[in-house]
């Protein structure tokens, strides 16, 4: 058996077995399979695709890979959630601090922002002196007492999935649904949550336009977990509009705490909510109105802008970012964006996300710095009537912003006659459809 063996059989469109897959991932991982080695063979399944269990053996060796995270001594349900990405998605930042309030252990590990989609780690570290560079031991430490840790994965997890992506983003293979799946299920296995939602982003500004494709991949990557003995749901949500009021850092988790406090709601609030009930019936088994109740109250009650508190405290962050904004500035400069008509208002993610990042606020290549208080706050939601002359939204740039992202930013708002705003919700999967 060799590398060109195995491409040259995926090429021709046969199922591999677990034993070629598994000699593949390990040439991976210790480099004796070449860069143009992984294309092609990344190539070949995006063109001939894969079957569920050629996925599932990728998934368990790309897993297996690297070092897994310890699972901590105590008993009960651990939780995770997973958003293929988006704009202006802070669910992590609402849900966890939810459920660990509730008394649901969160074990989240997340990543950062590429392109036009934010990153859940650049975000928190907003918070001055906030780390995210947990080690293994320190997360599992951490989940333990305090009861969640929001962190990255170290460099010794899955390197064989590390490496893959490497050449997929260069070489036009992102967008295959197997390696997608098989990507995001071995970061979650080679972790130790038992409950984990996937939250499929579909629309303008996700990496899946069409709902039938976010479906297809939601399903798969259930069926992944479900093999793997882990209890796995996933919603496929809409992101053609931003999906919470800020785009940027140091705006959207100012907005996060705002939601945590009860000032805000929105579809922010809605989805990470949504998300919590779920995640809180299958680890407890309660019925929706039940969920419903103990979620609203864990906001209500402050328990859950007090368990952020604690995760900021337990990471080394100032909690005093949490109560006072001046430590989460907006830049200096303030433009408005406004309306060129009368009529009923779209928004375009993908274009604000794009703008965000021109503004400095996001990543064209993977080791480009962040500007946490750039960005934007929306003052009109799609959907609503608007008039001529009105802000639809405010830009925070340092100095005169970049013409490109000027461009953007009119482009974002379109005003029409009528436009109706896709569900939140496309499609729930739930362990009983599976």
């Amino acid at each position: 058996m060799t590398v060109y063996d195995i491409i040259d059989s995926k090429k021709k469109s046969h199922t591999l077995s677990e034993e070629e897959i598994c000699y593949f991932v390990r040439a991976v991982a210790d480099k004796s399979a070449s860069d143009a080695q992984i294309a092609a063979f990344c190539m070949a399944t995006l063109l001939n695709g894969m079957t569920d269990e050629e996925c599932f053996a990728l998934t368990k060796a790309m897993a297996a890979s690297g070092e897994k995270t310890p699972r901590p001594a105590f008993s009960g349900l651990c939780a995770d959630k997973h958003s293929t990405g988006g704009v202006s998605d802070s669910t992590t930042l609402i849900l966890v601090p939810v459920l660990c309030a509730l008394g649901v252990r969160c074990a989240k590990y997340s990543g950062r922002g590429l392109g036009h989609t934010g990153g859940t780690l650049d975000k928190l570290q907003s918070i001055p002196g906030l780390r995210v560079d947990l080690t293994a031991e320190e997360f599992e430490r951490q989940v333990q007492d305090v009861g969640g840790a929001i962190a990255g994965q170290t460099d010794r997890t899955v390197p064989a999935d590390k490496r893959m992506y490497a050449v997929r983003d260069v070489t036009a293979t992102v967008d295959s649904i197997p390696l997608i799946a098989s990507s995001v299920m071995s970061k979650k296995l080679a972790s130790f949550a038992d409950v984990i939602l996937l939250d499929v982003k579909t629309g303008d500004g996700a990496f899946m336009r069409e709902p039938e494709r976010a479906e297809e991949l939601a399903r798969l990557m259930v069926r992944i977990g479900k093999a793997a003995g882990r209890r796995v749901c996933a919603a496929v949500t809409d992101m053609s509009a931003p999906l919470g009021d800020s785009i940027g850092c140091n705006a959207e988790v100012r907005e996060a705490i705002g939601v945590l406090r009860g000032d805000v709601r929105n579809a922010l609030a809605e989805l990470s909510l949504f998300h919590a009930r779920k995640i809180l019936r299958l680890v407890r088994g309660i019925s929706e109105p039940e969920a419903a109740r103990e979620t609203e109250q864990a906001i209500e009650s402050g328990a859950a802008l007090k368990k952020l508190e604690e995760i900021v405290a337990a990471q080394g962050g100032d909690i005093r970012a949490l109560y006072d904004e001046t430590l989460l500035p907006l830049a200096e400069v303030c433009t408005p964006v406004r309306a060129h008509a009368d009529g009923v208002l779209r928004i375009s993610a993908l274009a604000l996300g794009k703008a965000c990042v021109e503004l400095g606020g996001g990543r064209k290549r993977a080791e480009d710095a962040i500007d946490h208080t750039v960005g934007f706050r929306l003052k009109k939601r799609a959907g609503e009537r608007v008039r001529a002359g009105e802000t639809l939204a405010e830009m925070y740039s340092r100095g005169e912003a970049p013409p490109e992202a000027v461009r953007l930013a009119a482009s974002a708002f379109s005003v029409e006659e009528s436009y109706r705003v896709p569900p939140l919700i496309y499609r729930w999967i739930g362990e009983e459809e599976i």
